[in-house]
């Protein structure tokens, strides 16, 4: 179940709004629309203005000045084109977390594919846009990869031409990641043509950001450990908070994504010779 803003300790009352009955959210009030909103991002995890401003036919000034409010008094978090929950110590669950902006991570597994050749080596971590990347592999001849997911393995596994290595640890049950001193010391045993990371948040001086430390470090392995490093995220990922940090985006070869990112990113990413693709 998830956790209400009060439970995690933000200090609201049980409800910060009226229990109003709001029987077509298309004629909500400010009040009621911004409940519902609240209601919507516990139920998908995520939303965009554009699919706010048009389940409530208002305008995307008006879904901004609400998701501001929502944001200030602490019940959402602000992210690049629309809002999500507001823990920096908690990630949305896995089965969410699979069909938040799912489109988009399919684009973004294909441009990433696109860049591995055949018979490459390399390193694919934990999350669900690597998992799309791994789909979008399957084409391929001969690659050797090792990872920490089992999502991962189970989908390259369809191919009988690679050679998939898992890395021992602890399985994690939520979504089957594999963590631990065990997966970080399997993973320094190599040395890979790329590395394929995906990561929760990218605050704006470029860090890196992850919920996770044992994952965390396996990633942090997995960087110093290819000779190319891609970082593959959905725009969500941009100003999205969490706790524990991998690294920054400067230490990134390609930085392959679905939108512009922001200025200061790309910045960044020029300056130290990063390439950025999106579609």
């Amino acid at each position: 179940m998830k956790e209400t803003p009060e439970k995690r300790g933000h200090g609201h009352p049980k409800s910060a709004f009226p229990a109003l009955v709001v029987l077509n959210d298309r004629q909500a009030p400010a009040r009621q629309r911004q409940e519902r909103i609240l209601q919507l991002v516990r139920d998908k995890g995520y939303v965009t203005n554009e699919f706010l401003a048009r389940h409530f036919s208002v305008t995307p000034q008006t879904i901004r000045r609400d998701i501001n409010m929502l944001c200030r008094d602490g019940w959402l978090q602000r992210y690049h084109g629309g809002a999500g929950p507001s823990s920096s110590i908690e990630n949305v669950t896995y089965s969410e977390r699979r069909i938040i902006c799912l489109k988009e991570k399919q684009q973004i597994g294909s441009m990433a594919a696109e860049h591995i050749p055949e018979k490459a080596s390399l390193f694919i971590n934990i999350g669900t846009t690597t998992e799309e990347v791994a789909r979008a592999l399957c084409n391929h001849d001969q690659l050797r990869v090792i990872t920490n997911n089992l999502n991962v393995a189970t989908i390259l596994s369809k191919n009988e031409n690679f050679e998939i290595m898992v890395s021992g640890g602890k399985i994690r049950n939520r979504d089957c990641a594999v963590t631990g001193e065990a997966t970080v010391d399997f993973i320094r045993q190599f040395k890979v043509d790329y590395g394929i990371i995906g990561i929760s948040g990218i605050d704006s001086d470029g860090s890196l950001m992850d919920f996770d430390y044992g994952e965390v470090r396996a990633a942090r392995t997995i960087i110093n450990n290819s000779r190319k490093v891609y970082l593959v995220v959905d725009h969500t990922k941009f100003g999205r908070k969490a706790m524990v940090r991998l690294g920054n985006i400067v230490e990134i070869d390609a930085l392959f994504t679905d939108r512009i990112p922001p200025t200061q990113v790309v910045k960044m990413m020029e300056n130290t010779g990063g390439i950025i693709h999106t579609p």
